[in-house]
């Protein structure tokens, strides 16, 4: 049976790096699947994507997902351990998804989640903790993201929670909310 993780966390907490300690702690061969999608013009963000590539151990394949999340999973074989980072970056590449689109996308990824032979790593942003944004894609993005990692949670073996330079196992710490149809 394979293992699913959840790594959550705010911005620049160390999530991804926690993630890809945990993927080399699990002896298998790692596939890291980045859901960003890479723009030229925007410098900053390719000096994120490019920190990200430099600290991930060579021998790791790196498939670049924006969208097919779910066909990725379903194609997974047993043994290797697929760190799909992050969610947040997923959930925004649909944002211009009417919201009927996203339920069955949501739908279709969390069944292939409970199906996949591999094991898994999901790296999650944490948003919604402060205002709400004044603005509706920004409220619909911190709804959608957070919906989901509510959900994917509930699938999860083990869930941390990265702040402050620190790494809290949630699943150790906490008790899971009932799950609820969203």
């Amino acid at each position: 049976m394979s293992k699913v993780i959840l790594v959550t966390g705010p911005a620049r907490s160390g999530k991804s790096e926690w993630a890809e300690i945990l993927a080399v702690k699990s002896q298998l061969a790692v596939i890291y699947v980045a859901t960003a999608v890479e723009n030229s013009d925007d410098q900053e963000w390719q000096q994120r994507i490019q920190q990200h590539k430099e600290r991930r151990p060579q021998d790791w394949m790196t498939l670049e997902v924006p969208y097919e999340l779910s066909a990725v999973l379903a194609d997974a074989k047993p043994n290797i351990c697929l760190l799909v980072d992050s969610l947040g970056t997923w959930v925004a590449n649909f944002l211009e998804q009417d919201e009927l689109t996203w339920q069955n996308i949501v739908q279709e990824f969390l069944e292939t989640v409970q199906l996949v032979a591999a094991d898994m790593i999901f790296v999650a942003e944490e948003t919604g903790w402060g205002v709400v944004p004044g603005y509706a894609t920004g409220r619909t993005f911190r709804d959608r993201l957070g919906s989901l990692v509510r959900q994917l949670g509930g699938l999860c073996q083990e869930v941390y929670l990265v702040t402050g330079g620190h790494v809290l196992n949630l699943s150790v710490l906490g008790s899971p909310l009932p799950s609820k149809s969203e």
